[in-house]
């Protein structure tokens, strides 16, 4: 791809000594109003014009747009290897990265970067904006600013900060941890099955016990490969068997996220539960996820989650539907083994479900 390269030196002051790499991707972040009053892609050369308080932070930053910005509803896989991509070909140039993607998917592609950055020791930083950066009352300067001041932070003379993050509205999250649950506020994200890794004030609050330890021995892989034959299921009261029954004739299908009740409950109807069985034994791979905000699944505890048990589906615990739809996606593409992908499924690979 060819990508657009600027870097831009916050002070004239002093020679900076950490460097930021910042990548574009699109998104309402990077807007602003042109000489005809409509919205534009951000010209980043001009960065310093409009978010004149980078000039406090003492950071070399390069910035790499993608050649055409990306409403994050149109994000896919491809758009994650080309992140990730980024981070590994730059990764030792760099103390940090910070990433302006649209809100709408950017926990989706949080969780699948933190399953293909293997070793990562240096902060990812995804953030945004609710209101574009050429809005008055934009929360994209306060966003950037401090993105950009924890992915340069320090604990001694290793990062503060060594795991794939969100940070939005004063809060630092688990990227793998977190959902878009508001739309018309600036606190559009929250994670609600894991606490807050920091907290934006007067002074920027680390819970470090939270936090992803360094790990002085690790090398970054990139392991990149998805596979996208892979549908959501959501059940609701009286959904039909013809509905489920088309459902799990998708050409192509191998994997399945089957929102459920509750902590993991179906309804028992003998039709849906030989459907599902039928599905499983033909080798796709149904992984139960929770309706609910803050949900876990915990199958067994009553007996319809009893029956998926048996039946052989697997339970992603408290694991939210954006970071089960990636790590499927990505056991489906890396791994050969059925059972090797079932067992990785149940366990956490990077953070993003409890033990």
């Amino acid at each position: 791809m060819n990508y657009k390269i600027v870097n831009i030196r916050t002070t004239a002051s002093v020679d900076p000594v950490d460097s930021i790499l910042i990548i574009y991707t699109g998104g309402t972040f990077g807007m602003a109003y042109d000489d005809s009053g409509s919205l534009a892609p951000f010209n980043f050369g001009r960065v310093i014009d409009r978010v004149p308080e980078l000039r406090g932070l003492e950071l070399k930053l390069t910035v790499i747009s993608f050649p055409e910005p990306r409403d994050s509803s149109n994000i896919n896989y491809q758009d994650w290897q080309d992140m990730a991509y980024i981070i590994y070909e730059n990764y030792s140039q760099y103390d940090g990265f910070v990433i302006l993607h649209g809100t709408d998917t950017m926990s989706y592609s949080a969780s699948a970067l933190s399953y293909m950055l293997k070793g990562l020791n240096k902060p990812v930083i995804l953030t945004g904006a609710q209101i574009p950066i050429g809005s008055i009352r934009s929360d994209a300067r306060e966003n950037l600013i401090t993105a950009l001041e924890i992915a340069s932070a320090k604990n001694g003379n290793v990062p503060m900060v060594n795991e794939v993050c969100i940070y939005f509205n004063y809060f630092l999250l688990r990227g793998n941890r977190s959902q878009k649950i508001r739309s018309s506020t600036f606190a559009a994200f929250q994670s609600q099955n894991y606490p807050y890794l920091a907290e934006s004030g007067i002074e920027i609050e680390y819970r470090q016990n939270y936090m992803a330890p360094h790990d002085p021995s690790a090398k970054l892989k990139l392991v990149k490969n998805f596979d996208d034959n892979v549908a959501i299921l959501k059940i609701f009261p009286s959904i039909n068997k013809a509905t489920v029954e088309s459902f799990f004739k998708i050409k192509g299908l191998r994997g399945v996220i089957l929102e459920t009740y509750g902590s993991g409950n179906t309804m028992n109807f003998d039709w849906f539960l030989k459907i599902l069985e039928g599905a499983v034994k033909k080798g796709i791979i149904i992984y139960n996820v929770s309706q609910c905000s803050g949900g876990e699944v915990i199958q067994g505890r009553y007996e319809t989650s009893k029956r998926l048990d048996d039946i052989g589906i697997i339970s992603g615990g408290d694991i939210t539907t954006e970071a089960a739809v990636s790590k499927l996606m990505f056991l489906l593409g890396n791994e050969k083994n059925e059972a090797s992908i079932k067992r990785k499924l149940a366990i956490p690979l990077n953070g993003e479900m409890d033990n």
